[in-house]
């Protein structure tokens, strides 16, 4: 990423949440001695804080014996791996072929305004995240969404409103 890529994404992104780190000290307490741990341990971190908060690098790195800057590497590689708080409901708008030929673009940006964010960002209550995708497989469908594991689809205007008052 490039330093002014890295600057324009600092300025979205928000500020850390007090980690409890008793989470991972049990994490790490289970994983210290095997090999090949790191994803694991990167695993089972999102999933008791719903993302890997930046604080807990350096305490992993320690723990299993890697640079900070592998650790980096894997979580930027990955798409499953998060550095920021990540929103109850995950709001997933297709951006494929057919969704883009029949309105996708206006769906994301409608998406956007209601939710005063944009793709990528969550909202300040962690109640959404919004995410731009190259394809949901939903295409007789298009336009699509997913709210969490819900696919909605022939989406206008007037249903997006529907459907993010059903996760308000």
């Amino acid at each position: 990423m490039s330093n002014a890529a890295a600057t324009a994404a600092n300025e979205h992104s928000q500020p850390e949440l007090q980690v409890d780190l008793s989470k991972l000290e049990a994490i790490l307490a289970r994983h210290r001695d095997h090999k090949g741990a790191l994803i694991p341990v990167l695993q089972e971190t999102q999933e008791a804080y719903g993302y890997v908060p930046r604080s807990t690098v350096p305490l992993i790195a320690r723990a299993l014996g890697v640079p900070v800057s592998k650790i980096y590497g894997v979580m930027t590689f990955y798409a499953q791996f998060h550095l920021e708080p990540r929103g109850r409901n995950v709001i997933r708008v297709c951006q494929g072929t057919a969704c883009h030929v029949r309105g996708g673009a206006a769906i994301l940006e409608e998406v956007s305004e209601q939710l005063h964010i944009q793709p990528g960002q969550t909202t300040p209550d962690l109640r959404f995240t919004l995410e731009r995708v190259a394809c949901l497989g939903a295409c007789g469908l298009a336009p699509a969404m997913m709210v969490n594991d819900t696919t909605y689809g022939r989406l206008t205007k007037k249903k997006i409103k529907e459907v993010l008052a059903k996760y308000e």
